[in-house]
């Protein structure tokens, strides 16, 4: 009943920049939280920014300083700005919407989208 659509990735140079956008589409009522996470291959995913309704963030201290999160309550859109791109940023990048469905909070993933920084 929701859909999640990841855009923005792509091939950028070390010490470059990108953005990437997560919209949520469907039965949505209220998003309680959203995410974006990172799997490399041969490594486990990892949590690299995370959102409240209220706007509190989180980063892990791999990225904090780098990249940046914030969201379009009106738009049910989540971006990530990422700077400062290092080869190791190098990952499918995925985006999770939490939203609280009839007394439940529901997790709904996007399909990914790659990014990759060269050196």
């Amino acid at each position: 009943q929701v859909q999640v659509v990841e855009s923005g990735g792509g091939l950028v140079q070390a010490g470059g920049s990108l953005r990437l956008s997560c919209a949520a589409s469907g039965s949505i009522f209220s998003i309680s939280s959203m995410g974006w996470y990172r799997q490399a291959p041969g490594k486990q995913r990892e949590l690299v920014a995370g959102i409240t309704s209220a706007g509190g963030t989180t980063y892990p201290e791999s990225v904090k300083g780098r990249f940046t999160t914030a969201r379009d309550n009106a738009k049910n859109t989540v971006y990530l700005q990422m700077n400062s791109l290092k080869p190791e940023d190098t990952a499918v990048y995925y985006c999770a919407v939490n939203v609280v469905d009839r007394g439940s909070v529901i997790s709904y993933w996007g399909q990914g989208t790659q990014v990759t920084v060269s050196s």
